[in-house]
C-alpha cells in the first residue's frame, strides 16, 4: 500500500572519560512568558525595565539614564505609570517567581517611582512615525481607556478628539478614586503628555445629549467607545429612595468634585469591592462612624488587600457575612438597616461559595446615610444601540460591536 516508514530516531553516540559516560546533547532554550508579564492586564514588560534598572552600572548608565529607559519601555504600553503604581492591584507581585524564595519584587512601587520620576523630569510620549493618518478618530470617554486609545492613535499618526462628559479628564480615576489615593496633580500631569501628542480633548460634551452617535459617525472614521461604569447598582430593597441612601459610585462622585455631602455620624456601607472600601474611608475621614456590611467572608471580599488592611487600622468596622434586607426609614430619610446573618454554600458561578441566609438571625444597624457599593454599570444613554443586556456591549476579537465603526 505504499506505506511510508518511520525514521528511526539516531541512536546518541556516547563518548566514555575516566569510567563515566558523556553525553552530547545540550540544554534547549525554551523562551516563555514570566509571571510577572503574563499577569499584567497590561503586558508591560516588566523583567525588561527592572532588570535596566538592577543593571544600570554594568552597562554603563547613569540611574537616571536606566530609569528614563525604565519609563519609556513601559509607557510603550502604559501612559499611566504614576497612576497605575498608586492604584493598580499588582497581580504581578502575587504571581512572582520570588514569592516562595523570599518575596515578590516590589513592581507597583518601582511603577510608582519611575511614573514619578516621568513626572519630576518632564518627560515627553513619543511618537512611533511623524507620518500624519488621514483618518480622524473620536474616542468617547476620557478615562484610562479612553485616554489609552487615545495616546496608542496618535503615537501613530491619527488625529483623535476626545469626548468628556465631565468638567475634567481622568473618569473613574478622577471621580471614583480618593485624592488621598490618587492625586489629582498626577492624573493631570499624564493626562496632559498625551495631549501634548496633539490629542483634542473636548469637555462638558455629552454624547447622546450634545450630539447623537449618528452624526458622530458621519464626521469620523472609526469611534472608540470607553464611557466608564459610573452608575451604581441599587440594592433592592425597600425604602432605598430614602435622601440620604446613596449608590457608591453618586457618593464618591460627589464628593470627590468637591460637593459637601451631609452624611451624619453613623454611615452603613453595603459591598466588599473597592467603591465600597473607598467610600469607607471617605466617610471615615469626614468623621462619621462607618461601618462596611459584607454577604461573604475576608477570604472573598475582592477589594485591593492594604486597602482592607488599611480600612481596619482607620477603625472600620467590618461586619462579615451579612446583607441587608430593608431599609428603615422615618419622615422620608433613612434611619437605619435591617439585616440579616449569612452563612457560605455551594460555590456560584464566579466561582465563590454562595451566601445563604440563616433563618432567624435577623438584627438592625443605625445609620445616619446609607452607601449601596455592590457593583455599577455604565449609563447608557446615548448608547441604547449597542447595549445587549447584561452583556453592556458584546464585541468580537478586533474590539469590534454589532455597529460598524464602533
Amino acid at each position: 500500500m505504499g506505506l511510508f516508514k518511520a525514521k528511526k530516531k539516531p541512536k546518541i553516540k556516547m563518548a566514555s572519560v575516566g569510567g563515566a559516560e558523556i553525553s552530547p546533547e545540550r540544554p534547549r532554550y525554551i523562551e516563555k512568558t514570566p509571571p510577572c508579564i503574563g499577569n499584567c492586564p497590561a503586558g508591560a514588560d516588566v523583567r525588561s525595565w527592572l532588570a535596566t534598572i538592577a543593571q544600570h552600572e554594568a552597562y554603563g548608565r547613569t540611574s537616571d539614564q536606566a530609569y528614563q529607559i525604565a519609563w519609556e519601555t513601559i509607557t510603550d504600553k502604559n501612559p499611566f505609570p504614576a497612576v497605575c503604581g498608586r492604584v493598580c492591584p499588582h497581580p504581578c507581585e502575587n504571581n512572582c517567581n520570588r514569592r516562595e524564595k523570599d518575596g515578590g519584587v516590589s513592581v507597583n512601587a518601582m511603577e510608582r517611582f519611575i511614573g514619578d520620576f516621568g513626572i519630576e523630569k518632564e518627560l515627553k510620549l513619543s511618537k512611533l512615525t511623524d507620518e500624519e493618518q488621514p483618518e480622524k478618530i473620536a474616542v468617547v470617554g476620557a478615562g484610562p481607556a479612553g485616554m489609552s486609545c487615545a495616546y496608542h492613535l496618535a503615537r501613530r499618526g491619527y488625529k483623535v478628539t476626545v469626548f468628556e462628559s465631565f468638567d475634567k479628564p481622568g473618569g473613574m480615576l478622577r471621580y471614583g478614586i480618593p485624592k488621598y489615593r490618587l492625586p489629582r496633580n498626577v492624573i493631570d500631569a499624564e493626562v496632559q503628555k498625551i495631549l501634548d501628542l496633539g490629542v483634542e480633548l473636548k469637555t462638558n460634551f455629552t454624547i447622546g445629549k450634545d450630539m447623537p452617535l449618528e452624526d458622530l459617525r458621519k464626521e469620523y472614521k472609526a469611534i472608540f467607545v470607553g464611557i466608564g461604569a459610573h452608575k451604581g447598582y441599587e440594592l433592592g430593597v425597600s425604602g432605598e429612595d430614602a435622601e440620604n441612601v446613596f449608590t457608591g459610585t453618586e457618593y464618591l462622585n460627589r464628593v470627590n468634585s468637591g460637593e459637601e455631602v451631609e452624611i451624619g455620624g453613623q454611615v452603613v456601607v453595603i459591598g466588599g469591592g473597592d467603591t465600597a472600601v473607598d467610600a469607607a474611608r471617605v466617610s471615615k475621614r469626614l468623621g462619621a462612624d462607618v461601618t462596611i456590611l459584607y454577604r461573604r467572608t475576608r477570604t472573598e471580599m475582592p477589594a485591593i488587600d492594604p486597602e482592607i488592611v488599611g480600612a481596619e487600622e482607620e477603625g472600620v468596622n467590618i461586619e462579615y457575612l451579612a446583607a441587608p434586607v430593608e431599609i428603615i426609614r422615618n419622615n422620608g430619610s433613612a434611619t437605619g438597616l435591617k439585616c440579616i446573618r449569612m452563612e457560605l454554600g455551594e460555590p456560584d458561578s464566579s466561582g465563590r461559595r454562595r451566601p445563604v441566609p440563616i433563618e432567624g438571625s435577623e438584627f438592625e444597624v443605625p445609620a445616619t446615610s446609607i452607601i449601596a457599593a455592590i457593583s455599577q454599570e455604565p449609563n447608557f444613554n446615548g448608547f441604547v444601540d449597542l447595549r445587549e443586556g447584561r452583556d453592556w456591549v458584546k464585541i468580537n476579537d478586533f474590539g469590534e460591536t454589532k455597529i460598524e465603526g464602533v
